[in-house]
């Protein structure tokens, strides 16, 4: 039997790989932090180790006898200290690889990020090797970066390592992308920043699964670089958001906002709460500001072609998966 760890198992990409793994007949260790969702992988036949990335003895102990590694944990938010986000994205890569590059990993699949391409201006089809921007927009984007070349480095020395950069992940079990979403249209509507017009290139996460299964088989002369994951179907943001909301039967709210006042408002927010620490992360950031506006689409040719990835799951079917299980859990 086959032998896999599935980082940030407890998250909602990790928790589907996991469950697919094991479906699959793989010997699975889900390694996290949330104890509730880990007693859920257990229920699924799913060994659940209780550890976080940032400790090395953790790391060593959880990939001890595995086969393949699936690093899928992160520090993923719009705000944060960069010393918490370089901590987990990539003292906790290098804690991983390092382990690894002692003997009996057969491959290393790292989740990246395409927040590395944003550069507050609209992008279209981007490829992976087009160049990035001399700053990244955030600390999440710059620690993913240094991610990267922790892998890359790794794979250099003989560690046999891929990496995919999926965009905008949403399904069930997500916390983060349509919950912000569905929680600010209770409080004072969905920012519809720009009319809401921009395109946004979302990910199913059952086709993020898709992809990481095909890198556990992709062949050797694919290794060593990193592909863009995404439906490949760009819809407007005010589509998306009508569709969903529909689907959840919810009464949308909207909330029309100029792209220069958005982004002012947030540049004062971000300002007061690093003065006040305790005040936690803005209602607004400029990097949400952006990503919410501005267009930035991928190019998913070398993945279709060299991973022979294809999105088998829509836009509309992941949509409806979501609110679902959204429903379901709101009962």
């Amino acid at each position: 039997m086959n032998r896999a760890l599935v980082t940030g198992a407890t998250g909602c990409l990790g928790r589907h790989l996991a469950i697919r793994l094991a479906e699959q007949g793989w010997e699975v260790t889900g390694m996290g932090r949330q104890l509730k969702h880990g007693a859920q992988l257990e229920a699924a036949g799913i060994r659940f180790y209780n550890g976080d990335i940032r400790d090395q003895a953790a790391v060593i102990e959880a990939c001890s006898g595995q086969d393949v590694v699936f690093h899928c944990a992160a520090l993923s938010s719009p705000w944060g200290k960069y010393r918490d986000f370089y901590s987990s994205n990539v003292e906790g890569t290098q804690h991983l690889v390092d382990r690894c590059m002692k003997g009996g990993i057969q491959r290393f699949i790292h989740v990246s990020t395409p927040s590395l391409y944003f550069n507050y201006s609209p992008r279209y089809d981007i490829h992976e090797n087009d160049p990035l921007p001399s700053k990244p927009a955030n600390h999440y984007a710059a620690t993913k970066r240094l991610a990267e070349q922790v892998v890359l480095q790794a794979h250099a020395k003989g560690l046999p390592s891929i990496m995919i950069r999926p965009r905008a992940i949403f399904g069930p079990y997500d916390q983060t992308l349509f919950p912000r979403i569905v929680a600010a249209n209770g409080k004072s509507g969905v920012p519809m920043i720009g009319g809401g017009q921009a395109l946004i290139d979302l990910t199913c996460v059952d086709n993020v699964v898709d992809a990481l299964l095909l890198c556990r088989d992709a062949k050797t002369e694919a290794l060593g670089r990193a592909y863009n994951i995404s439906n490949g179907d760009p819809r407007p943001f005010q589509d998306l958001v009508r569709k969903l909301f529909g689907m959840l039967e919810m009464p949308l709210r909207r909330r029309n906002i100029p792209y220069r006042a958005a982004y002012g408002a947030a540049s004062v927010l971000e300002r007061v709460h690093r003065l006040i620490p305790a005040l936690g992360e803005p209602q607004l950031t400029r990097y949400t500001v952006g990503s919410l506006s501005i267009p930035q689409t991928l190019d998913i040719t070398d993945a279709r072609k060299k991973l022979g990835y294809v999105p088998r799951l829509t836009i509309d079917e992941g949509l409806q998966q979501f609110a679902n299980w959204w429903r379901a859990e709101s009962c």
